[in-house]
């Protein structure tokens, strides 16, 4: 099956890159792709619990395409650089979220039938 890894770069202080690549990844696991959320800098946020929503104009709220990727079976995983700079444990995150280094990032990006988009 087709993979999408969808590495998002940006939080809150951007949100409108913040919520298009919640959207294409929420999008494509609709679809029936295969779905790997990364979450680096401050978008590791949206895989806090509690954390604050973030919205904007004509889009779903994060909370709803976070929680659409993951009731599709896809995966959420935070930086664990990120995650320690910013004293997030696993006890913090969503039920479905991870911490993972760069080494699984590079192995998702690179597998077979992978393709990664990075916003």
């Amino acid at each position: 099956m087709p993979a999408l890894v969808v590495k998002c770069t940006w939080g809150a202080e951007r949100p409108e890159t913040y919520l298009q690549a919640f959207t294409v990844a929420a999008t494509a696991a609709a679809s029936g792709l295969e779905v790997s959320v990364w979450l680096t800098g401050d978008a590791t946020l949206a895989a806090v619990a509690g954390s604050e929503d973030v919205t904007i104009p004509h889009s779903p709220p994060l909370s709803q395409l976070r929680d659409a990727i993951l009731a599709a079976g896809g995966t959420l995983t935070v930086c664990a650089q990120c995650a320690r700079r910013r004293d997030i444990g696993d006890d913090a995150l969503v039920a479905g979220a991870r911490i993972a280094g760069a080494a699984a990032f590079v192995a998702e990006a690179t597998a077979p039938g992978a393709t990664a988009l990075v916003y």
